[in-house]
């Protein structure tokens, strides 16, 4: 039994222990194996974190990508909305605001590993979204329930054309839900919920 879906709750290290216990099951277990293929052919044993196998796996209808992992997903090992940072319990209440089983999402990057130092991580430049994007077809061919599929910041949506050339799903585009984005903007998290409400309906059929 799994502790938490709540924000944050990743921090925990025996919440990280079931997860990982969970990557061979079989909704998630070709998504555990598609990370192990970039770790060995970027040479990035640590700097891929997996699929949260919280989320819908295989059975996903709803790919949400973002721009790279931050250090806290590298450091819990996943991609996933209860990290302990910011911008995944920005991601986390919004998407449960929103109302979308979570058993129908999926958690991703463009990129796939980190960028940057042990300091900081770095933004994306164009050489980064086109390598990322390489493993963007991969990856969709193992997602056939895909019905949206949601650009997650600007870095993120300069990935489109790669996104629109692999898959047939709907593609939408959202502001990245950082703490800093809302702090500045308010009204963008209102736009956020918006698209995900708009997920919602996408989706429920």
């Amino acid at each position: 039994m799994f502790a938490s879906h709540e924000p944050y709750s990743l921090a925990c290290a025996a919440e990280k222990l079931q997860r990982m216990s969970a990557l061979d099951n079989p909704h998630i277990a070709p998504l555990t194996e598609f990370v192990h293929s970039i770790r060995v052919e970027r040479g990035l044993p640590d700097a891929i974190p997996y699929f949260d196998p919280l989320d819908g796996g295989l059975e996903a209808k709803a790919l949400f990508l973002l721009e790279a992992p931050g250090s806290k997903a590298v450091r819990s090992g996943f991609v996933s909305r209860n990290n302990p940072d910011p911008t995944a319990r920005n991601m986390c209440l919004l998407l449960r605001q929103a109302a979308i089983p979570r058993e129908d999402t999926i958690l991703w990057n463009v990129i796939p590993w980190y960028l940057g130092n042990q300091v900081r991580i770095r933004p994306a430049g164009s050489t980064d979204i086109v390598e990322g994007a390489e493993y963007l077809g991969k990856l969709l061919q193992l997602l056939p329930r895909l019905a949206v599929v949601v650009l997650v910041g600007k870095a993120a949506q300069r990935a489109r054309p790669f996104v629109e050339e692999r898959s047939a799903a709907r593609i939408l585009e959202t502001h990245h839900p950082s703490a800093r984005v809302f702090n500045i903007w308010p009204d963008k998290r209102k736009q956020v919920l918006a698209v995900l409400q708009d997920v919602a309906v996408r989706i429920k059929n």
